[in-house]
């Protein structure tokens, strides 16, 4: 099994696959598009996290940026009916961190904005994934505070406002990616500031 790949970056496509060379053989690897931008530019050297994703007759490799959103993935392929394209594709829209909080959080809307996942789909993937998802841990519950932290909340409620004034998911995601704030009313004037500047 491949688990990580350090090689000659020799072509990237905009639909998320990259050619990486190593000891003369290139290895063909599926990333999430948005990795593409982060890589290094054509001829240098790339490592990736590597999921070697095996079935009859097939053999594709699956390339990450970190430890934990390969495992992340990998657990999102233990899940019922979840396989390397949807898991692909909740990562491209809930990285690792914001995955973790939409389950301990049980934010059916979250996982609803990826393509080709419905309620009941979101709802059996939460069940799921929650007994094998650790809570982020964090520090930034100021003292006072019960000790909860309360992004996953107000991420939900900002996502049901937005959504209430007619932005798209793809809209929404956008805004409100990696958006740290507790106060539901100081996420949403972010959020709003942001899709006025686009």
């Amino acid at each position: 099994m491949i688990g990580s790949l350090r090689g000659t970056l020799l072509e990237t496509q905009q639909s998320g696959e990259v050619l990486i060379e190593v000891g003369g053989i290139g290895y063909r690897v599926l990333v999430n598009p948005a990795v593409i931008n982060m890589l290094p530019q054509i001829d240098e050297t790339v490592f990736m996290y590597m999921h070697h994703h095996i079935r009859e007759g097939a053999q594709q490799l699956y390339g990450f940026t970190s430890i934990d959103e390969r495992q992340c993935f990998e657990l999102l392929l233990d899940a019922h009916g979840v396989g390397p394209s949807l898991g692909m594709a909740i990562l491209a829209v809930l990285p690792p961190k914001e995955l973790r909080r939409a389950v301990a959080a049980d934010d059916i809307d979250a996982l609803c904005m990826v393509a080709g996942v419905g309620k009941k789909t979101a709802q059996r993937l939460l069940l799921e994934m929650k007994s094998r998802l650790e809570e982020p841990h964090e520090s930034n519950v100021s003292s006072g505070d019960s000790g909860t932290i309360n992004e996953p909340g107000a991420l939900a409620d900002v996502r049901a406002a937005l959504s209430g004034m007619g932005f798209v998911s793809d809209e929404i995601r956008v805004a409100l990616k990696d958006l740290d704030e507790s106060d539901s009313s100081a996420l949403l004037r972010k959020a709003l500031q942001r899709l006025a500047a686009r």
